[in-house]
C-alpha cells in the first residue's frame, strides 16, 4: 500500500503550492490523513491532519494561518494548500494515513500505518 504525494516544487518566499495525496490502494475516506515534513538534518515533524470525514483538522503552530488541509473523498485525495511560504518551510513533505475509529486525527507520526514517498518543497528567499 502506498500513498502518492505530489505537487512539490521550487517557489519564491511568499508564494503558494498545493500538495496532493492520493492512492489507488486504499479508500481514503476510511482513514484520517496527516502531512509531515522533514528538513535536512532535522527530525520529521507534524504539519497538519484531517479526520476521516474532513470535519476536524489540526495544524502545527508554525503553519497555522498559512497552510490548510482538506480532502475530497470522492476523488480519494487529500490536499495541503500552502500559502505565504517561507524558506524555513523547505523540506520533503510526506502524507500518511491511519485507521481512526474515533473520527479524530493524530499528530504523532508513529500512529500512521501507511506513508507516501514524499515530495520536495523548496522555498527560496
Amino acid at each position: 500500500v502506498q500513498l502518492q504525494a505530489s505537487g512539490g516544487g521550487l517557489v519564491q518566499a511568499g508564494g503558494s503550492l498545493r500538495l496532493s495525496c492520493a492512492t489507488s490502494s486504499l479508500t481514503l475516506s476510511h482513514y484520517s490523513v496527516g502531512w509531515f515534513r522533514q528538513a535536512p538534518g532535522k527530525e520529521r515533524e507534524f504539519v497538519a491532519a484531517i479526520s476521516r470525514g474532513g470535519k476536524v483538522t489540526s495544524a502545527a503552530n508554525s503553519v497555522k494561518g498559512r497552510f490548510t488541509i482538506s480532502r475530497m473523498n470522492a476523488k480519494n485525495t487529500v490536499y495541503l494548500q500552502m500559502t505565504g511560504l517561507k524558506p524555513e518551510d523547505t523540506a520533503v513533505y510526506y502524507c500518511a494515513a491511519r485507521t481512526d475509529v474515533s473520527g479524530g486525527y493524530s499528530e504523532r507520526d508513529y500512529q500512521y500505518q501507511f506513508w507516501g514517498q514524499g515530495t520536495q518543497v523548496t522555498v527560496s528567499s
